[in-house]
């Protein structure tokens, strides 16, 4: 028997009221059962809209006009939000992001977990949830009058949105692309153009400490050679004296990728520092550091709480990055082993390990899956495992390689609630409780959500 079809068609203009939202911060309306999503609906909302794509058990719709508005819907802040596609819930109230980000990470406990009876806390959020972005890389244009211009990709697509201000970025960051941009047109610098792969700058990365202040500048460039460095360099100190690092990056292929193989300092130091809590970072052009330090305190004093240190644990930090997280362990745990596959990150973890004098942290370069049943026929057996993988989730090799270790707790922090569901899963079936899952909001307007929770064995 043939399925009805579709109670919509392509083009056609309905009347529709959004029940809920997608994880991505859609809104859902159902026409006789059919899902709908459209983005920036709110729930409560009755709206005109017109239905783009229509797919066997769902379509997908564009907003004409808002009938019945809801008392979340806000005024967004940036003149090209319903443009640009770095943010998503900036039309959104802040309470209703927090809510929303909560209900997606209880979504992906009770449908990929099976976890419906684990708590899932409220999102802990920021107090100010703008200008929070200690890092910004923002791709470079060019005019038809031949100057440059910068802003983040149009959604789904490669057409740069030209723009002066990004309101989650640190103004620093900001005033500091603003210059780069002002100063390259000025001297008669090109822009990269993609399809004709031709010209020089591709792309202008500003880092900052929030606690220190200090700036570095990395210029991407598709050419080994950047005109008039020297000017430039001269012009930006003048402007502002916060400015630690001038790095020039050469990305001389047909890439996404932002960053290529080759840096190099033009002038000032190699590395900037911040700080967060008590543990002081140093940052270089590649390393991999929270873009919200606020959040990050808040996230890493939710980790080290459940980890439950007393002074005398041996701790394995798996994906450990540049230290952040095996540092803060460091302060109570007894000895951290931190491993990690990249070599330059471990390089820099063991800077920064030194930088805080503390010599119970040791790092490990190597695939954590690989490496920890290695430490374990070596006779490591450690109290607590703290995992923060990508998004990807952990290896399904890590995972049995935690388990074997059978450490009395498991810390998993995650940017990823799917994955996260999917592994702690895992973990539940190797004989682990999950006892709780706090939600963090570390990315303000954004549909992202991060995540810090426990487990420990089954009694």
């Amino acid at each position: 028997m043939a399925k009805p079809k579709p109670p919509v068609q392509k083009n056609e203009t309905i009347k529709l009221t959004f029940e809920d939202l997608t994880h991505e911060g859609s809104g859902v309306g159902k026409v006789d059962g059919y899902p709908l999503f459209v983005p920036y609906g709110l729930p409560g909302e009755t709206a005109q809209v017109k239905v783009v794509k229509v797919k066997k058990n769902f379509g997908f719709g564009k907003l004409l006009e808002v009938d019945k508005t809801s008392e979340d819907r806000v005024e967004p802040p940036c003149d090209v939000f319903y443009q640009c596609g770095g943010c998503q819930l900036q039309h959104m109230s802040y309470s209703m992001q927090l809510d929303m980000k909560r209900n997606q990470v209880k979504n992906a406990m009770k449908k990929i977990g099976h976890l419906e009876h684990v708590p899932v806390h409220e999102t802990i959020g920021m107090d100010d949830p703008w200008r929070y972005r200690n890092k910004i890389q923002i791709p470079v244009g060019q005019k038809e009058d031949g100057q440059l211009m910068t802003g983040f990709y149009q959604k789904r697509s490669h057409n740069i949105i030209d723009m002066d201000t990004c309101v989650i970025q640190d103004e620093m960051n900001d005033r500091m692309v603003e210059s780069v941009r002002r100063i390259a047109s000025h001297l008669g610098i090109d822009a990269y153009d993609e399809e004709s792969h031709r010209g020089v700058l591709r792309h202008i990365m500003v880092r900052t400490g929030q606690a220190t202040k200090d700036i570095m500048i990395i210029l991407v460039t598709r050419t080994k050679k950047l005109p008039h460095k020297d000017e430039l360099i001269d012009e930006l100190r003048e402007t502002f004296p916060n400015v630690k690092s001038v790095v020039h990056n050469v990305n001389p292929n047909k890439t996404n990728i932002i960053l290529g193989k080759e840096t190099t300092v033009l002038w000032g130091d190699e590395y900037i520092y911040d700080t967060i809590g008590d543990v002081k970072f140093m940052i270089s052009p590649k390393s991999f550091y929270q873009v919200n330090p606020t959040q990050t305190k808040k996230l890493y004093d939710q980790a080290l709480q459940y980890a439950d240190l007393r002074g005398g644990e041996t701790v394995i930090d798996a994906y450990c990055g540049i230290g952040t997280i095996s540092l803060f362990l460091a302060q109570k745990a007894k000895k951290v082993y931190g491993v990690e596959i990249v070599p330059e990150a471990v390089t820099d973890a063991k800077k920064n390990a030194r930088l805080n004098k503390m010599d119970n942290a040791e790092f490990y370069v190597g695939q954590a899956e690989e490496i920890m049943p290695w430490w374990r026929n070596q006779g490591l057996l450690p109290d607590v495992i703290v995992v923060d993988p990508p998004r990807k989730g952990c290896d399904e090799e890590l995972l049995k390689a935690m388990l074997d270790m059978e450490p009395e707790r498991i810390v998993y922090v995650s940017c990823n609630p799917s994955t996260l569901a999917r592994d702690l899963r895992v973990l539940e079936d190797g004989g682990y409780e999950t006892k709780v899952v706090q939600p963090v909001d570390m990315f303000p307007q954004t549909e992202h959500v991060e995540c810090v929770t426990y487990l420990t064995p089954k009694s």
